[in-house]
This record gives C-alpha cells, structure tokens and sequence, in this order.
C-alpha cells in the first residue's frame, strides 16, 4: 500500500467529520466499525478499495489496544500521513470522552434509568445485527473465490473459538501462520 497524501485542508476536516460520526455509532464494541468504515471509505469517497479497507481492519484487530483507535491510525496515516493520523485518531477518541464525560457526571441518573437501559438493549441488539451482516459478507466474498484453504481457515477458526472454547487470540495466531506460510502463492489467496 503506497501513502496517499492528503494535504489539503478541507478533506483532512472531512476525514475529521467522518471519523467522528463512524466513533460515535461505533455502539457495541470495535468490530461495528468496519461496515461503518466500509461505508465511508469505501463506498462513499472511494479514498481506498476492499482489499484495502480488509488489510487496515486485519492490522487494526492484530495489533494491541482498541480495535476502532487502531483502525483510525492505519486509516490516517494511509490517506494524510502523520497529520491524518493526529486528525482520525483525534476524532475517533472525542466522542467515547465525551460520551464518558457526560456519563460519569450524572452516573446515578443513567445507571438506574429503565429508558437508558432499553437504549443500551436496542443498540446492543444493532450492533449484533451490523457485525453479522460484515460476516455474511466476508463469507460470500470467499465463496466466490472458490478456494478452499481460505474456506477451511474460516470453518476451522469458527469450530475452534465456538465448541471447543479455543482463545480467539491463539487462533488468530495460527491463522496468521497458515496465512504467511500456505497463502503466499497468489493461486491460494
């Protein structure tokens, strides 16, 4: 991936803009944010492509720390450098703090609110809803492929994680592995 260069002003303010709309519905935890950067990024602005988009998420969930603020630096630093960097991680931080800020000075008031609780359960249930729509998607994009490695990859992390209870975090390890050591042929990948 070559470094775009955005230097002027107005699409680093929307970078800025768009980040800090994707943050603030990011509801459920960093994975709600890849349909939302697709979206963006993607569909909309056409600032990079699939694969690309698929590569910064993969970095973003590798690497340590959370998952939407990694996804914005990768995202950044892609599109502006080390200014877009600042912009989209500036962005995506604010609204959580505020969020939080707001929260934690009426706490009591949230905590035992039957209306916000309903809130959190519908947006929850969003959530859920968007992060199985992006599998779904994922998934038919590797069944057009018609490779089976990839395939089996997918069925063998599932299987793993869901009834045997294996750590997500060693199966991404050994899918990273199989990845660098039996997908580097372009015919498998």
């Amino acid at each position: 991936m070559e470094l775009r260069k955005i230097e002027d002003p107005q699409l680093l303010w929307k970078l800025f803009k768009s980040t800090f709309v994707i943050s603030a519905f990011t509801i459920g935890g960093g994975f709600v944010i890849i349909p939302l950067l697709k979206a963006k990024f993607v569909d909309e602005y056409k600032w990079i492509d699939d694969k690309e988009a698929l590569n910064l998420v993969a970095i973003a969930q590798s690497a340590p720390g959370v998952v939407a603020a990694n996804a914005a630096i990768s995202l950044g630093y892609r599109l502006a450098g080390f200014k877009g960097t600042l912009t989209a991680l500036l962005a995506t931080i604010l609204p959580p703090l505020i969020t939080l800020s707001v929260i934690s000075y009426a706490y009591d008031a949230f905590a035992n609110n039957t209306y916000i609780q309903l809130v959190l359960k519908g947006m929850q249930c969003g959530a859920t809803a968007i992060i199985i729509n992006v599998m779904i998607d994922l998934l038919k994009k590797e069944l057009k492929k018609k490779l089976v490695l990839p395939l089996l990859i997918i069925v063998g992390t599932f299987v793993a994680n869901y009834f045997f209870n294996v750590n997500l975090m060693y199966a991404v390890l050994v899918d990273a592995l199989i990845g660098f050591f039996l997908l580097r042929d372009k015919k498998y990948a």
